[in-house]
């Protein structure tokens, strides 16, 4: 294993959130809301990382993988770090802007 796969980032973890994009997983921003209506992935929720907490019922009861979002991937780290203690799949996006990125060639 290498230290990006490690950290959750690596190929095998990013072949995976792909996957799960493809099927339907749930895109989570994290993000303020004013950065969030100066771009963000289409479909994408925006729930700030201050109040993840009180959304992790309602990611887990959609029964679907989660995959948060930011601006640089450091707040949707902490995310994914949150959801995945709940029990929830969850992946880090790392930035919109990139995320966009990965959504647009699947």
């Amino acid at each position: 294993m290498g230290l990006l796969e490690l950290f959750g980032i690596g190929k095998k973890r990013k072949a995976a959130m792909i996957e799960a994009l493809k099927n339907g997983a749930v895109i989570v921003d994290v993000r303020s809301q004013g950065e969030f209506m100066g771009g963000h992935v289409d479909g994408a929720k925006n729930i700030p990382l201050d109040s993840i907490g009180s959304k992790m019922k309602e990611l887990k009861a959609s029964g679907k993988p989660v995959v948060f979002c930011c601006a640089s991937g450091m707040r949707s780290g902490m995310a994914t770090s949150q959801a995945k203690s709940a029990g929830i799949e969850a992946y880090n996006g790392g930035g919109w802007m990139s995320l966009n990125g990965v959504m647009q060639s699947i």
